[in-house]
């Protein structure tokens, strides 16, 4: 999801993996394989070469948060049992079946209302911000005094 915001916020310009993994912090590695995934599924487009890299497949506001969430992790969070039992459903509930599933329903609203467009207001510097736990906690603590 980070990856797929900073790619957003780089106005359709192809954006290297490794610039990528430095600003998110993020292991080019990994990176690389959730990239690839992102692209296969048709999120992102993928450039070889020395003007390489990688931009939407579309517009931001076209990309959903269910089609980022679900092309890596597939539909596994909301047709499973949160605690793991095979058996679990309607007919043969587990202890937190009927919570769970009032959860994860308003889990998938809000990942399919929401697109990429609708987080972009948040700038680079927020996104550093972020991903440095001193200024966060610096930032929360001017806001809330």
């Amino acid at each position: 999801m980070q990856a797929a915001l900073f790619i957003a916020t780089q106005h359709e310009r192809r954006v290297g993996i490794k610039e990528i993994a430095q600003e998110l912090q993020i292991p080019v590695h990994f990176l690389a394989k959730i990239l690839q995934t992102l692209s296969e599924k048709g999120i992102l487009q993928s450039f070889k070469g020395s003007s390489g890299g990688f931009t939407l497949n579309g517009e931001p506001s076209a990309i959903r948060l269910f089609d980022i969430v679900q092309a890596i992790d597939g539909d596994q969070l909301f047709c499973r049992c949160v605690l793991g039992f095979p058996n679990c459903g309607d007919e043969h509930p587990c202890p937190v079946h009927q919570i769970w599933g009032e959860l994860r329903n308003t889990i998938r609203d809000m990942l399919s209302k929401e697109s990429l467009e609708d987080l972009l207001p948040i700038s680079r510097s927020k996104i550093a911000s972020l991903l440095d736990p001193v200024t966060s906690l610096m930032e929360t603590r001017l806001t809330s005094a």
